[in-house]
């Protein structure tokens, strides 16, 4: 099996790379922007007639696309998220090749959810930034298009090479920096937010399954846990060997004392916690219905949250 990989380089394209280098049935083809890619070519810019011509001489029978942008501004999420997606989409209408395409969403196309629902493919999308905007775009694009494709929202990537950027690269940061310099505290906000965490390796294992399969439309990708950041940090600090405190810094007093008139009494009022928002535009809760992947693709994550976290701590410690 002939697959043509698109952003092989990136966080995810790495470990969807490896897992597929790792089937002897394939034999793969990495496409990007960079050097060290096996063809150059740039989705935003390049025309849907120079990729057809490409995929007329390759004839992959996969296409697996993991490339994008996850910031920047609503243009540059546009131009990196839809548009190329589009000029994918459009090339493989005009080739012959017949591909069959693996396109990797997130879970912010459907932005905030209802503390202690699980989110199925049948919600509704309603996402919160111009991120989440971008992917759900691409994959109306992918939906639309009458070609042989499925989706997979990918909900909250974890595991070794974690950005340093994202919220649990930034805590295991703050983390190595408390170590090196003997500090007794570490002072976190925003713990209280609630993600389904889901490790890389397990994604590059559900691309590879869809890959195979027959599956079409949306299938999400998680674990079906929400976990708290508040508990993804006190592990992260077991695996560390942190013996510190974990301050929160969003937990003011619940209450508040607010001077009443001249002469008139005081007034205690319910103080609302200070709010640090997640990036992914998801609100405070966010779990994935996941039987469709494991209906569909036979998948279900086999890496637990602690191994994931000990990964990102092993990168995290080796720049002490």
């Amino acid at each position: 099996m002939r697959v043509l990989l698109i952003g092989a380089n990136g966080y995810l394209g790495r470990f969807v790379a490896d897992r597929l280098l790792a089937d002897p049935a394939v034999q793969l083809t990495a496409l990007g922007r960079g050097d060290d890619a096996d063809v150059r070519f740039d989705l935003a810019t390049g025309s849907p007639g120079a990729l057809t011509r490409f995929l007329d001489a390759v004839h992959p029978g996969v296409i697996v696309n993991c490339a994008g942008a996850t910031r920047g501004g609503a243009r540059e999420l546009t131009r990196h998220n839809t548009v190329a997606v589009a000029t994918i989409c459009e090339s493989l209408r005009r080739s012959g090749c017949g591909a069959r395409l693996v396109q990797l969403g997130c879970a912010s196309e459907y932005g905030p959810s209802q503390p202690g629902s699980s989110t199925a493919e049948d919600a509704v999308p309603r996402p919160g930034g111009p991120y989440g905007v971008s992917k759900l775009a691409a994959t109306e694009l992918v939906l639309g298009s009458g070609l042989d494709a499925v989706v997979l929202r990918i909900f909250s990537p974890v595991g070794p090479g974690t950005p340093a950027g994202s919220p649990l690269g930034r805590l295991a940061e703050a983390m190595r920096r408390a170590m090196q310099s003997g500090d007794s505290e570490l002072k976190l906000g925003g713990l209280g937010v609630q993600r389904d965490f889901v490790d890389v390796r397990d994604i590059a294992r559900a691309v590879h399954a869809a890959s195979l399969s027959a599956a079409q439309g949306v299938v999400n990708i998680g674990t079906g846990r929400a976990v708290r950041l508040r508990e993804a940090a006190s592990v992260l600090a077991r695996v560390a060997g942190f013996g510190g405190a974990l301050h929160e810094l969003d937990s003011p007093p619940a209450r508040l004392v607010i001077p009443g008139p001249q002469g008139g009494p005081d007034h205690p009022v319910e103080r609302p916690p200070a709010t640090y928002p997640y990036p992914d535009g998801c609100g405070t809760w966010q779990q994935a219905d996941v039987r469709t992947a494991r209906d569909r693709l036979g998948w279900r994550p086999r890496i637990g949250l602690e191994e994931s976290l000990a990964d990102i701590w092993m990168e995290a410690a080796c720049r002490i």
